[in-house]
């Protein structure tokens, strides 16, 4: 049986210098082609919202939407680590609401970790839920549940108090006990600052090559959303263009009276 990866894997492999792999994944498919070929970790992003149902943005996702998504993803996965995030107001209320919530997210869900974003004003959140024996992937940065207080997608920690602000929070998420940090839209120095900090694993998304790992959207790399172009997205294949051109065939064929053959009918 093969092992699944743990967060003391994680956690060795920036002692080691191994560079940490994560993708989103929402549905079984994707995670099991993700697991097949070695991916570290799986998140189950409340990108989701965004990218698999159309929001405009994250805010509306709801625990529930994530349990059902995250079930998906762990059966279509043996061996990567997976986190799912904790959806907007599922731990912003009160402590016992955010241990409840995390914890269905890991019972009902089968989840190894869950992710929060915040820094020190999320510190005893964090600590709470840690304190209940489930792992925390921290998140600071460019938040996207923020993005009405920050005025948008806006890289964050360009001016030096809000990057004094950003290296403060990074601290506070470690001393309260993640086992990682998501670092989103920072520039590049400051990302490396906080790395060099920290004693736990970094994950960069638009924050340059010297986290510990680095996470995208798996639809943004394969070409299927087109909704946004973030810079620090990268497309390493376009399999828009196949698939539309599957399903046109596909019409064709219908509407020509080819499809179905004798080769896909039943005598």
């Amino acid at each position: 049986m093969k092992k699944r990866k743990t967060i003391l894997d994680i956690g060795l492999m920036k002692q080691q210098q191994d560079k940490i792999s994560v993708l989103t994944a929402y549905d079984y498919p994707f995670a099991q082609l993700m697991d097949s070929v070695g991916i570290d970790i799986i998140l189950v992003g409340d990108s989701v919202g965004s990218v698999f149902s159309g929001y405009d943005n994250t805010l509306p996702v709801t625990v529930e939407e994530m349990l059902y998504h995250t079930r998906a993803v762990v059966r279509g996965s043996q061996q990567a680590l997976i986190v799912t995030d904790m959806p907007f107001m599922s731990y912003q209320i009160d402590l016992p609401d955010a241990r409840k919530n995390a914890g269905r997210l890991i019972k009902e869900g089968g989840a190894q970790a869950v992710k929060l974003e915040g820094g020190e004003h999320m510190a005893a959140t964090i600590r709470a839920i840690v304190d209940i024996d489930i792992p925390v992937m921290g998140h600071i940065g460019l938040t996207p549940q923020s993005i009405h207080r920050m005025g948008g997608f806006k890289v964050q920690g360009r001016e030096e108090e809000q990057a004094r602000r950003i290296l403060a929070d990074a601290k506070a998420v470690e001393d309260a006990g993640a086992f990682a940090v998501v670092l989103e839209g920072i520039p590049r120095n400051l990302a490396k600052a906080v790395t060099a900090a920290l004693s736990i694993p970094t994950i960069g998304i638009g924050a340059g090559a010297d986290c510990d790992g680095q996470v995208l959207v798996i639809h943004d790399i394969l070409g299927l959303c087109d909704k946004y172009s973030p810079k620090f997205v990268k497309r390493y294949a376009d399999i828009s263009a196949t698939i539309s051109s599957g399903i046109e065939q596909y019409i064709k064929e219908v509407k020509a009276g080819d499809f179905p053959t004798t080769d896909h009918s039943f005598k």
